[in-house]
């Protein structure tokens, strides 16, 4: 019986050996002529992109630079006059503006909103609050009704909106709000999520805009961020974020480039909104679907930098995390969806909008490896496989400081953002290519986190106020903060700068194990614990 045993096991031996000699001899077979080139063609194409990536961050800081040499002004490059009551007509010539309030569960913010919505220096008799409330917490949704009865007693005109399901997300829910009859008299739309909280002149710093140039389609404001200081994760995003506010769509808008909607703090034409289409859901990016569709059209942005309105940014890394997939995912299914509908547009338009959407997204996939180090480097008698996982930017190995600059603060962990970029990278990497297949959840809408404002105080024992330092729930458990695929791609880069140490013949590994430790930190759940000075 034993022989029987010992015969079974040597034969299933040979047989595995077999398998694997010919899958060793299979990959020699297929590497030389097909996978290596393929590799050196996109490494080739990441170092074009990476050229591209460099040249244009150069190119938008120094028009940037003449913007404030010369002092140019939104103001100044379109005729706006603030608006005045009529001494004969009263508020009849003030426009009417409808102010959208998307929620979804918003227990911790929907005071302030509704609040800062409601405190609007507009004439009372011109303007239209609307709640849309989408919540599936009856207790949240009795909450958010009785503040918009507590408001239109006090002779706000705010209206309460539900509807029976969630289809469309955000999308739905902005294009079911304006289906209401007493939308039909109103000219302008202003949109704000759950967490921004406008100024109250933002309409009168926005509306004269629309009403003394006729082909101003959008005014979008500036984000301004109340949890900023909170851990060295919003620090990341406020670095990142600021560029993109303060270059990025300034140039954009000062160069009458194309530049999206970001999705909030801004005001729409409902001329330009109709023309273009209304709201659509196909992607999770109805912001950018809407942008891209008025540009077509032939509608102007204006992005105003001074008008800057307060929101939160996502203070744990699944929420991040989360809002980074919608982000990268929609713009890239929606390029797939609408890139026969640019081409049909005008040439000088088609290239701008497809550069744009290569810049922000194609981009995010591309690596960087020298000669002897391409993505796989696959040696020995049984299949080992390394990825050598260089940089999924390397256009911002040499643009960091430029980005790092315009948040001045926050100079000194320009290291820390570059590190976390790149896992991040991981994650947006995923996202597009989810969005270009169209796979998987390529539609899913993961509301982000809202966690309120904790420096007031109660103003009432009746009526309880949010906070702006936000207060955190009991912590997750150490399995909970665990995040398995941050932890196998910083196991897989330690092994990959070992290998850089032994066989490397410069310093590069310092960077793979310095980009290893970022993994394991993210990976252990540590990112929103540290609190930058």
């Amino acid at each position: 019986m034993g022989r029987v045993e010992l015969k079974t096991l040597v034969l299933q031996s040979i047989t595995v050996n077999g398998i694997l000699e010919q899958i060793v001899m299979f990959w020699n077979l297929i590497k030389a002529p097909f996978i290596v080139p393929t590799l050196q063609v996109m490494v080739n194409i990441c170092l074009v992109m990476s050229v591209m990536l460099f040249l244009e961050r150069v190119c938008m800081g120094i028009v940037k630079l003449f913007i404030k040499l010369l002092g140019r002004k939104p103001e100044k490059n379109y005729k706006w006059e603030a608006m005045q009551e009529d001494v004969e007509y009263g508020t009849s010539n003030y426009p009417m503006v409808l102010v959208q309030i998307p929620m979804y569960n918003e227990k911790e913010v929907y005071q302030l909103s509704i609040g800062a919505a409601c405190g609007l220096s507009w004439p009372s008799d011109r303007i239209i609050v609307q709640v849309l409330d989408d919540s599936t917490d009856l207790a949240i949704k009795e909450l958010v009704e009785v503040e918009c009865i507590k408001w239109a007693s006090k002779g706000i005109n705010i209206k309460y909106e539900i509807r029976h399901n969630r289809n469309g997300y955000k999308a739905g829910a902005l294009k079911e709000g304006l289906k209401h009859s007493y939308v039909s008299q109103c000219d302008f739309v202003a949109i704000f999520d759950a967490d921004f909280q406008p100024e109250p002149d933002f309409l009168c710093r926005t509306i004269p805009f629309f009403v003394h140039n006729p082909d101003i389609g959008l005014v979008q404001a500036r984000w301004k961020f109340a949890n900023a200081d909170e851990c060295l994760m919003t620090r990341m995003q406020e670095m990142s974020l600021n560029y993109h506010f303060s270059v990025e769509q300034e140039v954009g808008s000062q160069t009458c480039a194309f530049f999206g909607f970001n999705g909030t703090a801004g005001v729409w034409r409902f001329k330009a909104l109709n023309e273009a289409g209304g709201w659509k859901d196909r992607t999770t990016v109805e912001d950018m679907d809407l942008a891209v569709r008025a540009s077509l059209q032939g509608w102007k942005f204006v992005f105003v930098g001074d008008i800057k309105v307060i929101s939160e940014l996502p203070s744990t890394f699944k929420a991040f995390r989360y809002q980074q997939h919608r982000w990268s995912c929609g713009p890239s299914n929606l390029f797939k969806k609408m890139a026969i509908e640019i081409a049909m547009n005008k040439v000088h338009f088609v290239f701008v909008v497809i550069y744009s959407f290569s810049r922000s997204h194609i981009i995010k996939i591309k690596m960087c490896t020298q000669k002897r180090r391409l993505f796989f480097i696959l040696y020995s008698r049984i299949l080992h496989f390394v990825v050598c996982y260089r940089k999924y930017r390397f256009g911002r190995s040499y643009t960091c400081f430029i980005v790092s600059s315009w948040c001045e603060r926050s100079l000194h962990l320009v290291v820390f953002w570059v590190v976390f970029e790149n896992v991040m990278a991981m994650h947006r990497t995923k996202a597009t290519i989810i969005g270009l297949l169209e796979i998987g959840n390529v539609n899913e809408w993961v509301v982000t986190e809202k966690l309120g404002d904790a420096s007031k105080t109660k103003a009432s024992s009746d009526v309880p106020v949010l906070c702006s330092a936000p207060v955190k729930k009991s912590g997750p458990t150490i399995w909970e903060r665990v995040h398995g695929l941050e932890m196998v791609a910083g196991l897989f880069l330690l092994c990959c700068g070992c290998y850089d140490f032994v066989y490397g013949k410069n310093y590069f590994y310092i960077y793979i194990f310095l980009q290893s430790v970022a993994f394991f930190v993210v990976g252990f759940g540590y990112v929103g614990t540290f609190v930058p000075k």
